[in-house]
């Protein structure tokens, strides 16, 4: 038993009127010791439980990102520096509605602006689909490649993916707990804030909750992430809802804004697409770079022509939604698809990259 740890735990999990937070450092180290599993299964639970009810602090959740930053992965910066967006989605995935934030990525990586997306398997204990089956099923299995070829796979493609059973076993060892306390722990929060790349980039985080966000804004702060956006997405993910007013709040050089877009004044207003049957998920997003006009393309150009806009590859929303529906109807985002395809398979072989090929 770690005596360290209980001292922490108990610090948490006094109850209602005598628990206090956690300093940063304090927070830090007990990350630390659950991530190298110093502490005890039955403390890691315990904690877990007790710091949900108690309800994470900016200071506690600053505490857990330095300790993901000092043990985690982190792909290093693109070959040619280029602003990179980190998209974090909720790590257990979708349940209700059709996600498109693979597509939204191939439409970034076509234009040059490099994705880095970050993520596990089915994941208590909502366990919807995740983003590493949606790409598999679009025919791009990125469970087997090394960080050194996720990197690779980034310089010369444009995507980027951390998977947590290959990236970070620390951290997915922790999975079974949530399920066997049968709640989302505070590390649900800390996945949507963490940034598992090292170059100059954008984060992107989904939630559902306004809290969410005032509670990233706090710990944003005092970490110095400057850049930053936040969408209460569809099912808390980057996925901007087209049955309802996007609430979006962006951080830039520290300068923050609140933008409200409303799909009917743009022309997307529509119900959100249903998640259906999962098995066709990649059919249909095979559908949408093919450029059939489904609704689930009209989910795509309204998230596509979003994310262009705020990653500055054109002026304004407006050109956003043109570019993008350029981009489908002339097959260049189903070229990417096929790039990153063939990337993965020649990198699974062990063959040499080159550097000329970087985006």
């Amino acid at each position: 038993m770690s005596y360290e740890f209980r001292e922490l735990l108990r610090k948490v999990g006094s109850g209602s009127h005598t628990s206090k937070p956690l300093t940063r450092n304090e927070a830090e180290v007990a990350t630390r010791l659950m991530l190298d599993q110093v502490a005890t299964p039955a403390q890691i639970g315990a904690f877990m439980i007790a710091h949900r009810i108690k309800r994470p602090t900016a200071d506690e959740l600053a505490g857990t990102l330095d300790a993901y930053e000092a043990l985690g992965p982190r792909l290093p910066a693109t070959v040619n520096q280029h602003r990179t967006v980190v998209l974090s989605c909720p790590y257990d995935g979708r349940t209700r509605t059709a996600p498109v934030t693979p597509v939204t990525a191939l439409v970034l990586a076509t234009v040059g602006v490099p994705v880095v997306l970050h993520g596990g398997d089915r994941m208590p204990t909502k366990a919807g689909i995740p983003l590493i089956e949606l790409w598999s099923q679009m025919g791009v299995d990125l469970t087997t490649l090394s960080l050194t070829q996720s990197h690779a796979l980034l310089n010369e493609t444009g995507l980027g993916f951390v998977y947590l059973p290959q990236h970070f076993p620390a951290a997915h060892a922790l999975v079974p707990y949530r399920d066997q306390i049968g709640k989302r722990p505070p590390f649900a929060t800390v996945e949507l804030m963490w940034s598992p790349y090292a170059g100059s980039h954008t984060l992107v985080m989904g939630f559902v909750h306004p809290p969410t966000e005032e509670l990233a804004q706090a710990t944003f702060a005092l970490r110095e992430t400057m850049d930053w956006i936040a969408i209460k997405g569809l099912e808390g993910s980057c996925d901007l809802a087209r049955s309802r007013t996007a609430i979006i709040g962006i951080s830039h050089q520290g300068q923050f804004e609140r933008l409200l877009l409303h799909p009917r004044d743009y022309g997307f207003e529509g119900e959100d697409v249903e998640l259906d049957d999962e098995a066709t998920l990649g059919d249909r997003l095979l559908e949408v770079l093919s450029g059939q006009p489904t609704e689930l393309m009209r989910t795509a150009l309204w998230n596509a022509g979003f994310y262009l806009w705020q990653s500055h590859a054109v002026d304004s929303l407006s050109d956003g939604f043109a570019l993008a529906q350029d981009l489908f109807s002339t097959g260049r985002v189903l070229a990417k698809l096929n790039d990153v395809r063939q990337c993965v398979t020649r990198l699974g072989q062990g063959l040499a990259y080159s550097h000329s090929s970087a985006i």
